[in-house]
């Protein structure tokens, strides 16, 4: 993809990401990590890349890529945990791969790898944990976050209205979600609801097709196009007490959840802002105008030169905060100000290389209108502008200018 280094499964040559990577972040893996990427973007350059397009404008996911992308053993690879799980930094690489090379591959993956696993490590008590955890690791039990609601996104901290009732052994669940990337395929939906008894929030594992579980899909989308996001209706489902997530009493357990999950989607912008960059690159080099490759014009130069230094500024955020989040310091306003201001970055990237792509930018065939539709959900998804904004403008005077 793009003007990166070509690599194989069966080792690292050059640099995995000499063109978007100026400040050489990529030195920061070990080799076996590299080795394991370079599997990685193997099969997404020999096996994803032919479909993007087809099935981008379908509107639907290339199911046939799930397996094989499962099978890469990618989440906890062996030959990275003999000492203990994989590192923060090769796992953020991970995303970043993906994500470079499409969105909707980067969010169907840490659907499972980051949000179902971080509710289960947050969430869970050690006992659940250790039943389920390893079936998170390699899929075979496959879940969803299930927090957004139809009417509540933003506010959904107070404005939650999805409710569970105690009775007897179990609880009933009534309401709604909406936006559940991947819920269709799924085993478990991991839903957040309100305790009509308490008023706190607590979690739940429901089985996607438990008797009043309806799920719909969510026609129309203009990003994201080949994820698949449902919208989930709950209507008198009953879920025993064993599958509540234990260690989840109140909103503030789901906002340990959030912490952590931002950064993915900081990697995940950075990602959509290298694949962009890479393409447009390819482009400017190979198209010619005037009799001279794009490539060689000033106004040229200036936008890539521009769109280098958004992905070099947001690999510097992603590392540095995941390098913080690897010593254990969680902080709200450290992942909204990533996620903030890589998506910004990535913004400002995919517009200027839809521009000098030009009107094959609006065109699947020069991958950059991919990115360019992508990064608006992106840009939105884990906490909007404003919110992560008013997160760090909280944490920097003390005031909170939440409404409420």
């Amino acid at each position: 993809m793009g003007t990166s280094s070509t690599t194989t499964a069966a080792g690292v040559g050059a640099r995995l990401y000499e063109a978007a990577d100026w400040y050489d972040a990529e030195s920061l893996l070990t080799q076996d990590e590299r080795r394991v990427l370079a599997r990685l973007r193997d099969f997404l350059d020999r096996e994803a890349e032919p479909l993007l397009a087809e099935y981008w404008e379908r509107g639907e996911f290339p199911e046939q890529l799930a397996r094989p992308l499962i099978d890469l053993d990618l989440m906890e690879p062996a030959e990275l945990t003999k000492d203990g799980p994989a590192r923060g930094i090769y796992q953020g690489f991970r995303i970043f791969e993906l994500a470079r090379t499409d969105a909707s591959l980067a969010t169907w993956y840490t659907a499972q790898a980051g949000l179902f696993r971080t509710a289960i490590r947050v969430g869970a008590s050690a006992e659940q944990q250790r039943e389920w955890m390893p079936r998170v690791i390699d899929f075979s039990l496959k879940g969803v976050f299930s927090l957004t609601e139809p009417e509540h996104g933003s506010d959904i901290a107070g404005g939650l209205s999805t409710t569970a009732r105690r009775e007897g052994d179990g609880w009933i669940l009534d309401g709604a979600k909406r936006w559940i990337g991947g819920a269709a395929t799924a085993d478990v939906l991991a839903v957040f609801a309100r305790d009509a008894a308490d008023g706190q929030v607590k979690a739940f594992l429901v089985d996607r097709e438990a008797d009043g579980v309806t799920l719909e899909k969510i026609h129309g989308k203009t990003a994201l196009r080949m994820m698949q996001n449902a919208h989930i209706t709950l209507e008198g489902v009953r879920v025993h007490e064993s599958m509540r997530l234990h260690n989840v009493d109140s909103f503030r357990d789901v906002a340990a959840m959030l912490r952590a999950m931002r950064s993915d989607v900081a990697w995940i912008a950075t990602g959509i802002a290298a694949g962009a960059f890479e393409a447009a690159l390819a482009y400017v080099n190979e198209r010619r105008q005037f009799g001279r490759t794009l490539g060689s014009f000033q106004l040229v130069q200036e936008k890539l030169a521009r769109m280098l230094g958004n992905v070099t500024a947001g690999l510097s955020l992603v590392v540095r905060l995941t390098e913080q989040q690897a010593k254990g310091i969680y902080r709200d306003q450290d992942s909204a100000l990533a996620k903030m201001q890589t998506s910004l970055f990535m913004r400002d990237t995919v517009a200027l290389a839809r521009e000098v792509v030009g009107g094959n930018g609006i065109t699947l065939a020069a991958d950059v209108a991919r990115f360019h539709a992508d990064a608006e959900a992106v840009y939105s998804y884990e906490g909007t502008h404003e919110i992560n904004a008013l997160i760090i403008g909280r944490a920097l005077t003390g005031q909170s200018a939440f409404t409420r």
